[in-house]
């Protein structure tokens, strides 16, 4: 880390003759540098306010009577090597660049949907944890990597300012990504109760009632610990230039009233992720008694990310509070010792991250885990009964689940009958004279039959119809071979009528 020259005021060197001044054996007209307002500095710089000049060593700028400087050098530019602060944020960097890609696989895996998605149990919520770890990761690369120009700048200038900004928004970022991971954990041992028994687990219950203002309460801590540290004026933390500017600017605005009411914020956060982490497991895991069941409950059924995750939380608060108030280790001071703010600030968060890039590779999809135990409990059930389940090829529909539904539905079309082979199957049905008899006009007309006539009579009268109908049918049969020349005009042939030309279905 270099170490910057104190700046003082300093009068200008004499020249040849009074209106000129030699610096850095450069001749400078002493009338345009009090013209524009430059002044010298003990630091090697020349500056107005708006603009400053290197003038020193191999910086040799020319300065027109116009106040136009030629062949000069910015006081922001990099002039410095990397130092250990630049190393180790290109590492952080290259670390937080890697987890993006392990997180959008972890994504893709744990966000598909294999179930159709539930308004009790929306898909988003498993996708909460992840996109809070894109963003966490993405400040983390552009901390890091400013980190290279805190090191290289000659004046410490807007580098110092997009590191801190960055680092501050990684604090509510991380916390939610734990928060998230432990609440959906919660939400995935209560789906596969109610998925077992959907009337165990009522909604409107102190439980329930607990579920969802939790969320509420986080949130709420969440963002007051952004709006206390992130919108402020960090300008502040540019005036580090000398132990006097860092006394008088720098160190009260890192080590002020709203960086410690922060810190306090992001802890209590930090309770109710473990009072989250404690009731699901006190409701959807078999309890212990005694004094000790529920320490001993939290230790035997929470998962091993958490046990991980959780304290590695508490060491990131614990240093964001302990920085608000020791100015030497903030993370915000530019020549403080890098141990403090990438062991116990970024190691942590980039730990955290690993921890849950690791168990997201590990754990199963929700809605295959779901559908595994849905065929479990479905062949313990078919075991009790004494049922056998047929193989795979014994059903005929087994070789069409490659199908979607429309293929399905035309694939059953196509052994049924259908197309134009069904339609000419019913053009000739219907020139063929297979057509239904026409109803009994006297039923249609409600008028039905005698009720006092005898039955004889009535049976005579139903078997001469069926004698008639059958010689209606014999005629029709005899006029099927010479229809078959000319099916547009067709002739049939009625009992005690004459014949009737018919051209088309209109006819009929």
């Amino acid at each position: 880390m270099p170490i910057y020259n104190i700046r003082d005021l300093l009068a200008f060197p004499p020249g040849d003759n009074t209106t000129e001044t030699i610096i850095n054996n450069i001749h400078f007209n002493r009338t345009a540098l009090t013209l524009y307002n430059y002044t010298l500095y003990s630091n090697n710089t020349l500056s107005n306010g708006s603009n400053c000049w290197l003038v020193f060593d191999a910086f040799q700028p020319t300065m027109m009577p116009n106040g136009t400087f030629f062949n000069a050098t910015s006081c922001y530019d990099p002039y410095y090597g990397v130092s250990s602060r630049g190393g180790l944020g290109i590492m952080f960097a290259c670390l937080f660049g890697m987890s993006i890609m392990f997180t959008l696989i972890n994504l893709r895996s744990h966000g598909r949907l294999f179930l159709p998605n539930e308004k009790r149990f929306r898909a988003v919520g498993r996708r909460w944890q992840w996109y809070w770890m894109l963003f966490v990761a993405a400040c983390g690369m552009i901390s890091g990597i400013t980190g290279i120009d805190v090191d290289r700048d000659y004046i410490l200038s807007l580098p110092i300012v997009l590191q801190s900004f960055f680092y501050c928004l990684m604090i509510p970022g991380i916390l939610a990504t734990v928060w998230e991971a432990v609440r959906h954990w919660g939400s995935w041992q209560e789906r596969q109760i109610y998925d077992q028994d959907p009337f165990s687990l009522p909604q409107d219950d102190k439980r329930a009632s607990r579920e969802f203002y939790m969320p509420l309460v986080f949130y709420m801590l969440a963002w007051l610990n952004f709006f206390m540290i992130v919108p402020r004026s960090w300008t502040a933390l540019e005036y580090q230039r000398s132990p006097q500017q860092q006394d008088a600017l720098a160190k009260p605005s890192a080590t002020d009233l709203r960086f410690k009411a922060g810190g306090f914020l992001a802890l209590l956060a930090w309770f109710t992720i473990c009072y989250s982490l404690q009731h699901s497991i006190h409701h959807y895991k078999p309890r212990i008694p005694g004094q000790l069941g529920t320490l001993i409950g939290c230790l035997r059924y929470a998962p091993a990310k958490f046990l991980l995750t959780i304290p590695l939380l508490l060491v990131v608060i614990l240093y964001d509070i302990f920085s608000s108030f020791v100015w030497s280790v903030s993370p915000l001071k530019y020549d403080g010792r890098a141990g403090w703010m990438y062991g116990l600030g970024l190691a942590p968060i980039f730990l955290i991250i690993a921890v849950f890039e690791i168990w997201g590779y590990l754990d199963p999809n929700e809605d295959r885990a779901l559908l595994k135990q849905r065929a479990k409990r479905g062949r313990a059930v078919d075991a009790e009964l004494r049922l056998v389940q047929k193989p795979s090829w014994w059903s005929k529909m087994s070789g069409d689940r490659h199908l979607t539904n429309e293929e399905r539905l035309k694939a059953l079309t196509s052994e049924v009958g259908g197309g134009r082979a069904t339609a000419r199957n019913i053009e000739r049905a219907i020139e063929l004279g297979e057509m239904p008899p026409p109803p009994n006009p006297e039923r249609r007309h409600g008028v039905g039959e005698d009720p006092f006539r005898d039955d004889g009579e009535a049976q005579l009268l139903r078997d001469s119809s069926r004698q008639q109908h059958t010689r209606v049918e014999s005629v029709a049969d005899s006029d099927d071979d010479s229809s078959r020349g000319a099916r547009s005009e067709r002739t049939l042939s009625t009992v005690g009528g004459r014949p009737q030309q018919v051209r088309s279905m209109l006819d009929v």
